[in-house]
This record gives C-alpha cells, sequence and structure tokens, in this order.
C-alpha cells in the first residue's frame, strides 16, 4: 500500500501543478460553469480517450495522460462549485483554491486507501480502457442525477461519484507510468 500511496501523490502533485499554472494564467474563470457544464467537460475528454484507445492513433498532439490530469482537475473543479455558495464571486484568491484543490485530493486518496482495503488494490490488474469506461459509466450516473436536480432514491450523489472519477483517473494515470 505504501507503494499505491507514493504514486498516487506523485499524480496528484503533477494534476495540482498544472491546476495551479491554468489558475495563474486563467483565474478562476471556470467558477462561471454550471456543474453540469464541468461534468459534460469531464465527459468530451473521456470521450476523447476512448476513441484514442479504439482507434489506436491520435491526430491531436497530445497524450491521454494529460486527459486524465484534466478529468482529475475537472472533477475537483465540481466539487469545488457544488461546495460554494450560488453567491460566491467567479474571481477567488489562488490561496483559498488551492486550499479546496488540497482538501478533495486528501478526501479522495483517504476513499482510495478505504477501497484498496477492501478491494486489495483490484484496479491494479485492470486495463487502461476499463477504467475509461468506469469513468464514462460515472459521468452518465453523474448526468442521470444531475437531470433528477441532485436527488437519489438510494444511490450516492452526485460528490461521491465525482470522487470515483478522481481515483479512476489517478489510477489510469499510475497505469500508464507502470506500462512505459
Amino acid at each position: 500500500m505504501q507503494k499505491t500511496l507514493s504514486q498516487f501523490d506523485v499524480a496528484v502533485t503533477s494534476c495540482k501543478n498544472i491546476f495551479v499554472k491554468k489558475m495563474y494564467d486563467y483565474g478562476t474563470a471556470w467558477r462561471i460553469l454550471r456543474v453540469s457544464s464541468i461534468t459534460d467537460q469531464i465527459f468530451i475528454k473521456a470521450n476523447r480517450i476512448r476513441s484514442i484507445e479504439e482507434k489506436g492513433t491520435h491526430k491531436v498532439d497530445e497524450d491521454i495522460s494529460g486527459d486524465f490530469i484534466g478529468i482529475y482537475n475537472y472533477a475537483v473543479i465540481a466539487l469545488i462549485q457544488l461546495s460554494l455558495s450560488g453567491d460566491a464571486p467567479i474571481e477567488m484568491p489562488a490561496q483559498e483554491i488551492e486550499s479546496l484543490f488540497d482538501r478533495y485530493s486528501k478526501n479522495a486518496r483517504q476513499l482510495m486507501q478505504d477501497k484498496n482495503h477492501d478491494y486489495g488494490e483490484a484496479w491494479r490488474e485492470m486495463r487502461v480502457s476499463s477504467l475509461t469506461d468506469l469513468i464514462l459509466q460515472k459521468l452518465y450516473r453523474i448526468k442521470q442525477i444531475e437531470d433528477h436536480k441532485g436527488k437519489t432514491l438510494i444511490s450516492e450523489g452526485i460528490d461521491a461519484n465525482y470522487y470515483d472519477v478522481m481515483n479512476y483517473a489517478i489510477f489510469a494515470l499510475i497505469r500508464l507510468t507502470e506500462s512505459v
């Protein structure tokens, strides 16, 4: 498990580095997005990955690792948006946003540890393409919950699904580094 924690932390640090640099370039312009639009942004990235996996090639000169990083970061953004009140400002201090990024990443890490305990790190035997499919499945679930105005009868809420998306993206990043 120590190896997994170390790999997880390295992958999240990579995601955060991109997140912070983009926040420097763009500020918190993403705050204008509704959560459903963020879900669709993640869907676009996951769908691109699946398309590349199926075709075996890509024309845009970006590998899928960047898309998995984007998926993770957009999922964090979605959780931040869910936590903020409707009257929160569009532009927010970078330190406050970084603190929220760290909080949600810490929560995802704890969830990963708990699930790895129960499932025995089964994800290590999975194909990256299966992780892509699981991300897409979670996104379809999130879309259904959004269409139901966030109400569920028995299922976990939107936030739980975003945490799973974050962890699947990190697992994919880890698996991609191991296959090189």
